[in-house]
């Protein structure tokens, strides 16, 4: 008998019909009165699977950009090469991405593997694997889309084994429906880069 994981969804303060939506469904919402920044909704949502005795988690964006199917190849590649923190990559398709995010994407890559040495394809992936332990050990500060960056660098620091994977995104950022913010997040990602360096 196949072993059901448990969906937990993180509803960061939104103002549509999200709740709504999710109304029957097998999962655990768990709920911001206001919006917060991913980062925060992230370590929520970390809080909640280290509280409950889970010895790893993974993150899925909520723009459908990626692809659920690939849950068990990334948690496998993930268990069976120790990692602490695992990214399904996107890296085939960034050149469907939009202006910065792109010219990011690729500066970040380079820029991870001059400092860690780890090969990690795709730094700004919200498709992800972690274990408990890194999430235990690493004091995380950060409540906006730098926070990823922050656990990269802290978790090197570490002493955790970094990586990624190729797996294809349904769209290549989630353009349409994302709040990334162009110029602000990524200075914000690039400033936590150099901050923890």
């Amino acid at each position: 008998m196949q072993h059901r994981l448990p969906l937990i969804v993180v509803d960061d303060g939104s103002t549509d019909a999200t709740v709504a939506a999710l109304e029957g469904l097998e999962l655990t919402l768990l709920s911001h009165s206001s919006n917060m920044g991913k980062g925060a909704a992230l370590r929520t949502g970390f809080d909640w699977a280290i509280s409950n005795g889970f010895d790893s988690l993974i993150t899925l964006d909520a723009d459908g950009q990626h692809d659920p199917t690939a849950i068990p190849l990334l948690l496998g590649a993930a268990v069976k090469g120790d990692f602490g923190c695992l990214l399904a990559s996107r890296h085939s398709q960034f050149e469907e991405m939009a202006g910065l995010r792109k010219v990011w994407n690729r500066f970040g890559v380079w820029c991870l593997k001059k400092a860690t040495g780890f090969e990690i394809a795709d730094s700004q992936s919200g498709f992800r694997y972690y274990s408990a332990d890194l999430l235990k050990t690493l004091h995380l500060e950060k409540t906006g889309y730098d926070l990823e960056m922050e656990i990269l660098m802290k978790g090197w620091k570490s002493g955790f084994t970094l990586g990624s994977i190729p797996v294809p995104a349904r769209v290549a950022d989630g353009r349409a429906t994302s709040h990334y913010r162009p110029v602000r997040d990524t200075w914000n990602i690039c400033m936590t880069f150099l901050r923890y360096m």
